[in-house]
């Protein structure tokens, strides 16, 4: 047991260590990511032509003290029958002794391109952090290291994104950079331990109807950042009799996913998945769990035969 735990700790401080310099992925991950797109795209606000409300929970790698949680909650619309959409997010992601809370506002602009129902989206994302970083909760090997002498409360970092959403009612692609501002962090202490770098997200997903009472939908999202591999999800969903989802994800090098979802009613679908990862890391946890929920209420002009699948 004492050699599990001296384990787990030791790779959290590699994890952490790995964070002061490199230019790592940064931004929370999701394996729904198909249904959370609104915190990574700003031009998927009122997309679905609903008011729009979506909170999911992230456990990752349970088991290893200090492994990530993220909690996101967003909420979006289309305003009117005009051709803007509005939003707002807000993510609390933890790992180890960080706390970090951003709060974004999203704004998009749609053009019809066709009476085929294609629409293309653009749209801008202004975004506000707050850093802490609990220095004194660490168990220090030497007490007067002045680079973790003072905890870091509430560092304040704004920011701006961008992003483009083509779709209609079987297909859409999104394009964007949620964070544009390449920001030093942690820099209160002697030197600067991190710096945050842009990130930029592919998005794509097709609507397969197989028969009437069954619909399959490949989707993938690569993230790329400077100074990291390239990140790929790959991901298939069935929605059997409008109601179940079903499906597996493999997120490249990584984890494999198995993810569910049911719709309980037109406005309110949850959902679940489980990560297991395929690295030596598989051995030092039991897997990451994700839940949410999304709620919708549509207006007098729009009113839904059957539930979106994206």
């Amino acid at each position: 047991m004492n050699i599990s735990k001296n384990i787990n700790r030791l790779l959290l401080g590699v994890l952490l260590l790995g964070c002061a310099k490199a230019h790592s992925q940064q931004d929370p991950q999701y394996t729904n990511y198909m249904y959370n797109t609104i915190n990574i795209n700003p031009a998927y606000a009122g997309s679905r032509g609903a008011l729009s409300i979506f909170g999911l929970h992230r456990s990752q790698w349970v088991g290893l003290e200090g492994a990530p949680t993220t909690n996101s909650f967003s909420i979006n619309t289309p305003i009117a029958e005009s051709k803007v959409g509005l939003g707002v997010s807000f993510v609390n992601d933890r790992l180890g002794v960080t706390d970090e809370n951003t709060l974004s506002v999203d704004f998009s602009y749609t053009l019809d391109l066709n009476n085929r129902g294609s629409k293309l989206s653009f749209g801008l994302k202004g975004s506000a952090n707050m850093l802490n970083v609990a220095y004194s909760r660490l168990n220090k090997y030497n007490p007067n290291d002045p680079q973790i002498l003072t905890d870091i409360n509430n560092q304040f970092t704004p920011n701006i994104g961008a992003g483009v959403y083509w779709h209609n009612e079987q297909t859409y692609v999104g394009l964007s950079v949620p964070h544009f501002l390449e920001t030093t962090r942690y820099d209160d202490n002697v030197q600067s331990t991190m710096q945050q770098k842009m990130h930029y997200y592919l998005m794509g997903g097709h609507v397969f109807e197989l028969n009437p009472m069954l619909k399959f939908k490949p989707a993938f999202l690569l993230k790329a950042v400077e100074g990291a591999p390239l990140q790929a999800d790959i991901t298939g969903n069935f929605l059997i009799n409008e109601k179940f989802t079903l499906g597996a994800a493999y997120r490249w090098d990584a984890a494999w996913s198995a993810l569910a979802g049911f719709q309980v009613t037109d406005g309110l679908f949850i959902g679940y998945s489980y990560d297991s990862d395929i690295k030596a890391l598989r051995n030092y946890n039991n897997g990451s769990h994700e839940i949410f929920m999304r709620f919708e209420l549509f207006n007098k002009y729009r009113r839904v035969n059957s539930p979106r699948f994206f």
